[in-house]
């Protein structure tokens, strides 16, 4: 029996070929939980070139790679940071496969505009960064945490953060204070929702290769790793599926670095 067998987890921000999402929501397939995928509804023509070279289809080739792991997905077009949008998430969830164990809580705003000193910040990518990491996680959160309490057999609730949540840099203010409330969140979700058997951690990832670092020299983020190298995303997706199993039942509550040893503090 798989370690993940008969769970269902909801993996948000999951469309993208070289993405976290992905590698997260194939990674506890493959531990044979079904698992729901969302996505934005992403426009085609923006997709990177890899992407249009294989036909991608966001959040449906994502399910395909699920169902090969021998596992089910429901791939679905979702606003974290709509109330709507993530009460129908719950209840399509819901209604596919009955019950909700797991919530990896991975959207996040594209990066770009934001990355400018904070003269030259516009109020609404500001604002726009944060509700997508710190209110859509707090909405996904809330609402499947209604469902952990119900079904009262405990659950695992994994929040992305970043090595952005751990230390703070020039040009990045939305995202520092993105990342960094996530951080705390994290600290106050475990902290409440630990009595009732539901542990609750977050991975703050360094430089990752993914679709999100297209344009940045990767070889300066290697250069600042003890490794000498850049993580992929399926290293950071195996490990967010390892925090949903039973051999991590002890820990909740942490922030945990995964990032070649760019940053050991803590």
């Amino acid at each position: 029996m798989l370690e993940l067998e008969g769970k269902v987890a909801i993996v948000t921000g999951a469309g993208r070929l070289r993405g976290i999402g992905r590698a997260a929501a194939v990674s506890l397939a493959r531990l044979g939980a079904n698992v729901v995928v969302t996505g934005t509804g992403r426009d085609p023509s923006n997709y990177p070139q890899d992407e249009k070279e294989i036909g991608w289809k966001d959040i449906y080739s994502t399910a395909e790679q699920i169902t090969l792991e021998g596992a089910k997905a429901l791939p679905l077009v979702s606003n974290v940071v709509s109330l709507q949008s993530v009460n129908e998430m719950i209840n399509q969830t819901l209604s596919e496969f009955g019950r909700i164990d797991i919530l990896v809580n991975n959207a996040a705003a594209a990066r770009g505009e934001d990355r400018v000193p904070i003269v030259d910040l516009p109020e609404d990518v500001f604002r726009k960064v944060n509700d997508i990491k710190v209110f859509g996680t707090y909405l996904c959160t809330k609402a499947v945490v209604k469902v952990l309490k119900e079904q009262d057999q405990g659950g695992k609730i994994v929040n992305i953060s970043s090595t952005a949540g751990k230390s703070g840099s020039p040009n990045t203010l939305a995202y520092n204070a993105a990342n960094f409330a996530v951080v705390g969140m994290t600290q106050s979700m475990a902290r409440e929702l630990g009595p009732l058997g539901i542990n609750v951690n977050c991975v703050c990832p360094g430089f990752t290769e993914t679709s999100r670092m297209d344009g940045l020299d990767l070889g300066q983020g290697a250069d600042k790793t003890a490794i000498g190298r850049i993580g992929t995303d399926d290293e950071v997706g195996d490990f967010i599926a390892h925090l949903c199993t039973k051999a991590t039942s002890w820990i909740t509550g942490q922030s945990i670095n995964i990032n070649g040893g760019s940053i050991v503090e803590h």
